[in-house]
């Protein structure tokens, strides 16, 4: 179980990506197992890729509204980071 303060963290970030934004959702208080899931889940739903780092999910894409309302759906909290 990762150790955080039980906030699910959402912000952008374009850094060496040649530019190109990508979502990151940090914090989510799951195994590693249910991590992998929940990032394909949250794939599907914005229709587009992204992977899973370090326990850092990566959607590619500006999907932060849509992460934020459906991962508040799963009762967590959850708060914009950065930009």
């Amino acid at each position: 179980m990762p150790k955080g303060d039980g906030v699910v963290r959402v912000g952008r970030e374009t850094k060496g990506r040649k530019g190109k934004g990508v979502t990151l959702v940090s914090g989510v208080p799951l195994p590693p197992e249910e991590l992998k899931t929940l990032a394909r889940e949250l794939k599907q739903k914005c229709g587009t890729g992204g992977t899973l780092k370090d326990g850092v999910i990566e959607i590619q894409g500006d999907h932060r509204d849509a992460l934020i309302e459906l991962l508040k759906t799963k009762g967590w909290t959850v708060k914009r980071s950065g930009g």
